[in-house]
């Protein structure tokens, strides 16, 4: 029997020939997320995109799901995702986007950037003073996977000495000077100018950066988060910093989503908030290399071969 693929990525209309080439003899499907219909949810076999988790329970047939997005938590919760379904991500494909994020972020708080933007707007001329470097500092990432180790590999570049964090280490990852497992964050914490945080919700890493650990941290330390928001006690970050702990913080991420307007975080003056636009399809390299992966993937399933960036 043919597979019956549903294509919910955003792709270019020579992609579709691409896909049409690596499975002649599929029936292709291009929707969007919000268009496909029960009946083609009914028939897929196979799922490339971000399908509503609410659907899912339709696709009765389906065998694989290749996600569009590195994370794939909201896809793992049990009763979304048929028994016996394997699901892939595309693990890697926003790594450049959220790691220049993130560098964005620590050079514009070493320079004091947010506090010079609001001095223009109030057409104010003043010199803040002190500003800080990278050069010769450490930065601690937790999460060293695909994007903390690209993001590592940039502040590196700029004469860091950089240390990541991950659940087990094997040998060497590229951007990292040393690698230990997350068991080591209390004593590294003291040590770091810049802790960037990369990470995924699970119960682990659910309030890892919880007030205790916040007071660990230099007092003129950086803390960046770009993976979750749960990683971080929100409410003990407003505490430490409403006492002048840290030089400052950027949330890409928070909990909930949007941020309600009445959180004390907006108010914090050295703290920067965007709404969770570090990664996502804004950039043409990330929209490709997506693709890229997905098509990868499907040959290797086709050709019964291990597919990459398996989840279950």
């Amino acid at each position: 029997m043919s597979e019956y693929i549903v294509n919910l990525l955003p792709i270019h209309g020579e992609e579709k020939e691409e896909f049409e080439a690596i499975a002649p003899d599929a029936v292709h499907v291009y929707a969007g997320r919000r268009t496909i219909t029960d009946q083609q949810l009914a028939q897929a076999t196979i799922i490339l995109g971000w399908p509503r988790p609410k659907d899912l329970h339709k696709a009765v047939r389906l065998k694989w799901l290749q996600t569009m997005w590195a994370g794939t938590d909201e896809y793992e919760a049990p009763g979304i995702l048929p028994e016996g379904v394997i699901m892939t991500s595309s693990s890697g494909s926003n790594r450049i986007s959220v790691a220049e994020h993130m560098l964005a972020c620590v050079m514009a708080l070493c320079r004091r950037l947010p506090t010079y933007r609001d001095s223009q707007q109030a057409h104010r001329w003043t010199d803040e003073g002190v500003m800080k470097t990278i050069h010769g500092g450490t930065v601690l990432v937790l999460g060293a996977g695909n994007i903390g180790s690209t993001f590592a590999g940039m502040c590196k570049n700029l004469g860091a000495r950089t240390i990541g964090l991950k659940r087990t280490v094997s040998g060497p990852l590229p951007g990292f000077d040393q690698v230990y497992t997350m068991d080591k964050l209390e004593e590294l914490l003291p040590q770091a100018d810049v802790v960037a945080l990369s990470l995924p919700h699970s119960p682990t890493t659910a309030g890892l950066m919880n007030e205790a650990r916040l007071r660990l941290m230099k007092d003129d330390a950086i803390l960046i988060n770009a993976g979750r928001g749960s990683a971080v006690d929100q409410e003990a970050l407003v505490r430490v910093m409403g006492e002048g702990k840290l030089w400052g913080a950027a949330l890409d991420v928070t909990v909930p989503e949007p941020l309600p307007e009445d959180s004390p975080l907006w108010d914090i003056p050295n703290l920067l908030i965007t709404p969770h636009v570090a990664g996502g399809m804004r950039l043409e390299i990330t929209r490709k290399e997506c693709i890229r992966i997905a098509q990868d993937n499907l040959r290797r399933y086709l050709a019964g071969e291990p597919l990459k960036n398996r989840v279950r």
